[in-house]
């Protein structure tokens, strides 16, 4: 269920924009029923999931499935005919589907995101209008950082106001999920330097995605840079996003909380892979007086710390996940910088557990598991690549200055 191996000749050319969906996606109904329909495609999904990464494939029926499987809306309000379900579930959904194939996990992250940013700041007319959009399985990508900038918030992409729309010009990377979105927000500064999400139709002129994504890891979240010249955003689909920040709400904890999933879904296929390494094909140790690899006393204790710390990662995503719903019922200084920290602590956890259950994997499974047949160096690549998205060296930071000093995380994106 996959199609076209980009080669390195075509890296640096532009992709044309995919067709809208010909039939509406199906709206979840409830938790139970989005868990069931995640469990099901990640089951789908994981049969290619090496041979994409090997050979960079692009997933599209792979996303086609998953964007119309009413996953994508689950967090659109109630009111706007969405399921409303908790960040807990969400947070469920993005670690299952990432086990199987952690880029697919990683792509509908910033559409998540903005989805829940529409809900924080956008005014009636704008919620009924895009949550519609979003409904009928339209998909986000982004167009939110940039490469050459002095920091990750440092935005050098303006647009103009041209009466009943904007025009807007830059230039874009790291956008997960732009090669095949149909609708590309863009992080761009109005003449007072706030920041908003233009949301330029993917086939837009003077909107140009290129595939020259080439990082080791997470290889097919169909991302790339984002050309934009002269590309007009009508007002209707111009979003207020820097009013996500200037006061308490839960916009920055939701989209930590999901890249804190995709890494729980990386740790925990890589703890799956070593255990089944060890029972089939690992060689017990020499001195270790037992038939088994899977006999070995060392090798037992290594797997239940794993299973252990994925296990305490796992609780406090969880936690987080009933923070974030508190925050965006009842968003206040108090409950918005109880879900950053909750999150942020899930995030210390969710990327230390991949990078060690992705190292250890080779430490169990031995020397054979290394063999290039088994492709398993892809879940450290993954893990290494995603866990980079922002340092939880600041996270302790962050932890220790609000429960020592009392001291609020700061508002933005990234915390």
């Amino acid at each position: 269920m996959t199609i076209q191996s980009r080669q390195a000749s075509d890296s640096r050319s532009a992709v044309p924009p995919v067709e809208r969906p010909s039939a509406k996606a199906h709206v979840i109904k409830a938790d139970a029923e989005a868990i069931a329909v995640a469990e099901k495609l990640a089951a789908e999904f994981a049969r290619d999931a090496s041979k994409r990464d090997r050979e960079r494939i692009w997933p599209k029926e792979e996303l086609d499935a998953f964007s119309q499987s009413g996953l994508w809306s689950i967090n659109v309000p109630k009111a706007y005919g969405g399921p409303e379900l908790s960040y807990v579930t969400l947070s469920k959904v993005i670690t299952i589907i990432s086990a199987a194939d952690p880029s697919l996990g990683q792509i509908p992250q910033n559409h998540l995101g903005v989805v829940a940013a529409i809900r924080t700041v956008s005014d009636e007319a704008q919620k009924k209008l895009l949550f519609a959009e979003v409904l009928s399985g339209t998909r986000f990508g982004n167009a939110f950082s940039e490469f050459g900038s002095k920091r990750a918030a440092d935005f050098e992409t303006k647009f103009v106001d041209a009466g009943d729309h904007v025009v807007v010009n830059g230039q874009k990377f790291y956008s997960s999920g732009a090669l095949l979105a149909h609708l590309v927000p863009i992080v761009a500064l109005d003449d007072e330097g706030r920041a908003w999400y233009a949301i330029a139709d993917r086939g837009a002129p003077g909107l140009t995605v290129i595939d020259d994504w080439s990082s080791f890891g997470q290889k097919t979240t169909l991302s790339g840079t984002v050309l934009l010249d002269n590309v007009k955003v009508p007002k209707t689909h111009l979003v207020p996003g820097y009013k996500g920040y200037d006061r308490p709400t839960a916009d920055g904890a939701i989209f930590q909380i999901i890249q804190a999933a995709v890494d729980l879904g990386i740790a925990k296929a890589a703890i799956d892979e070593t255990v089944g390494f060890v029972r089939t094909k690992s060689r017990a140790w020499i001195d270790s007086g037992v038939d088994h690899a899977w006999q070995d006393p060392y090798t037992i204790q290594a797997i239940g710390d794993l299973r252990l710390r994925a296990n305490a990662a796992e609780a406090v995503l969880e936690r987080a996940g009933l923070a974030v719903d508190r925050a965006v019922a009842d968003p206040n200084e108090k409950t918005v910088a109880e879900a950053q920290i909750a999150v942020a602590e899930s995030k210390i956890l969710t990327t230390e557990i991949a990078i060690i259950a992705t190292n250890k994997l080779f430490e169990l499974a031995g020397t054979r598991s290394t063999l290039a047949e088994h492709n398993l160096d892809r879940h450290w690549r993954n893990a290494r690549t995603h866990t980079l998205h922002d340092p939880v060296r600041w996270k302790y930071a962050i932890l220790g200055n609000y429960y020592l000093n009392d001291v609020n995380p700061p508002l933005h994106a990234w915390s």
